[in-house]
């Protein structure tokens, strides 16, 4: 037997249709720098009409062409959110953190055949527009910036505003399977060429539904989201599409994402609900701390890409109200994978060991953990394992994978079709994750597990710490001994043996770290994690100031 329901497909155009009408009154605020820039959702509907009829009637883009964008967070951004997968195309955001390498490599693999970039952002694409295949036919500029920088391209230049201009508002959005493609990310490459990731409509429309449950984000349209996770690193997690299906108003604040506009723009746009990246939020909690704001809208902030210190999450309650709120995923993962809200019928106390994880995994994603010998380990939260998640909106392969390039085989997927995270942790019965590490970065010293992790949190904890990374370096006597660097706040008197003292009283004495070095800056990756193999291979050429501390 099957059901009698309708069987209606789960696209973007969707997604588009009811946040442009039943919701078209919410806004899209860009911060141009001076100030805000207001759209409508309708406004903004029928202006990713105008996108979709340029790109068909003058760029050619008939079928699945993929459409790439080179753009800060901004209205004209969300057009093409809205627009490029709702007519068929495949919307391609792409990384302008990246090295001119990497981005050409991305752009090649692809084969994008327009880009949409923002003014600003010229000097970028210039760079590598030799490098490019003949594939790409079409440069749409948005906003101020140099076009003469874009002299040797061999294609078509367009104005974003004159290519839209006089078009219709209203546009024939296909029926589409909602298996096809919608949108394609690339991995951040830290372990090699980056890897393309293929997102459906089904996906994005699933994930936008968990991103507005309670359990999650929540966000209503009642919520004004303000994401600072860019728009090029996983859809920003899924808040754009998600704000648009709900209602919710949304903060874009283009490229101007320092401490001090970020705080004006909480101060005076009154978003409910932001997510970014933890080193972000380090230098907005100064930036708060240091003026005067009104931050008492801003119900929840959330943090991913790589583990918030506990001290800077109780900075923010403590000193600001701000609840901050863990998630866990990756590009594979659109990204949600886990969300930490405590349960229920906790005290405030007991709630914090739930809030310092990673978080619970909905029910759409289902997770087991994998020993080093391929065995299952028990979801108890004490044993370790290698993390390996299935759901809708997991990939099961990377676009150009084994079947199609061998030399890009994919290996992060097991037999039977789980992603291979690698990330090592534990898993509570109730379904809390807790990552210990990368298994690329736990420090296997003298037959056991050290995490860089756990380290990195303890030192941040420090009040003179600004930042801290630890990495695995080779150790004659252990095989592994953990590396610890450091940055210090301005005006920081503390020295590495009193960090050292900090450290001894809040870990085990044999994860005691030997090596030390005090770091004008730990290097970052496009997506602001720790970028620990820049640290490893500074070390390995003897480029640090390595001090030596109770080695035994």
């Amino acid at each position: 037997m099957f059901s009698t329901m309708q069987d209606v497909p789960l696209t973007t155009a969707r997604i588009l249709a009811h946040g442009s009408t039943v919701h078209g009154a919410a806004t899209v605020t860009t911060w141009d720098g001076t100030g805000p820039v207001v759209r409508t959702y309708a406004e903004v509907g029928a202006r990713a009409a105008q996108l979709a009829h340029a790109l068909r009637d003058e760029l050619g883009v008939t079928g699945d062409q993929r459409v790439a964008t080179l753009m800060w967070n901004n209205a004209e951004h969300l057009e093409a959110y809205l627009a490029v997968p709702s007519m068929g195309a495949v919307l391609h955001t792409l990384n302008l953190r990246l090295p001119a390498g990497q981005l050409s490599f991305i752009v090649n693999h692809a084969a994008d055949h327009v880009i949409i970039v923002n003014g600003s952002v010229l000097p970028l694409l210039a760079g590598v527009l030799g490098q490019l295949n003949d594939t790409l036919r079409h440069i749409v500029v948005s906003g101020e910036g140099d076009r003469s920088l874009l002299a040797g391209f061999t294609g078509t230049v367009h104005e974003y505003e004159d290519l839209i201009a006089d078009r219709p508002t209203a546009y024939p959005w296909p029926e589409l399977d909602e298996r096809q493609a919608a949108a394609l990310c690339y991995t951040s490459g830290t372990t090699g060429d980056p890897k393309g990731v293929v997102y459906s409509h089904r996906s994005v429309y699933l994930h936008c539904l968990q991103v507005m449950a309670a359990d999650s984000f929540g966000l209503t349209s009642r919520d004004t989201a303000l994401p600072v996770v860019p728009m090029f690193h996983v859809n920003a997690w899924g808040v754009p599409h998600t704000a648009f299906m709900a209602g919710a108003n949304l903060l874009m604040p283009d490229r101007h994402l320092q401490p001090k506009p970020l705080a004006e723009m909480i101060d005076r746009i009154k978003p409910t609900v932001s997510a970014a990246v933890p080193t972000i939020w380090t230098g907005l909690l100064d930036e708060l701390d240091a003026g005067s704001y009104d931050t008492s809208t801003l119900r929840m902030v959330v943090i991913g890409g790589s583990a918030c210190p506990p001290a800077l999450m109780q900075a923010f309650e403590e000193r600001h109200g701000i609840s901050v709120v863990h998630a866990w995923g990756m590009t594979e993962t659109s990204p949600l994978g886990t969300f930490s809200l405590p349960p229920g019928g906790l005290t405030a106390e007991e709630q914090w060991p739930y809030r310092l994880t990673q978080g619970l995994f909905p029910a759409s994603v289902e997770a087991r953990l994998i020993g080093p010998g391929g065995e299952r380990m028990p979801h108890d939260g004490h044993s370790a394992g290698e993390l390996e998640v299935r759901g809708p909106w997991i990939a099961g392969a990377y676009f150009g994978g084994a079947d199609r390039d061998p030399e890009r085989p994919d290996d992060k997927f097991s037999e039977d079709g789980w992603l291979r995270t690698g990330d090592v942790g534990t898993i509570t019965p109730n379904g809390y994750l807790t990552l210990t590490d990368r298994a690329k970065d736990v420090i296997k010293s003298g037959g056991e597990w050290i995490s860089s992790v756990e380290l990195e949190n303890e030192l941040m904890a420090h009040p003179e710490v600004a930042e801290a990374a630890v990495v695995a370096v080779p150790d004659e006597k252990w095989g592994e001994r953990p590396l610890a660097t450091v940055v210090l706040r301005p005006g920081a008197t503390a020295d590495l043996r009193a960090l050292r003292a900090f450290l001894a009283g809040r870990i085990a004495s044999w994860q005691l770290p030997e090596r030390w070095a005090l770091v004008e800056a730990v290097p970052k990756t496009s997506v602001g994690k720790f970028d620990k193999k820049v640290i490893r291979s500074e070390y390995a050429a003897d480029l640090l100031d390595v001090t030596v501390l109770g080695k035994d």
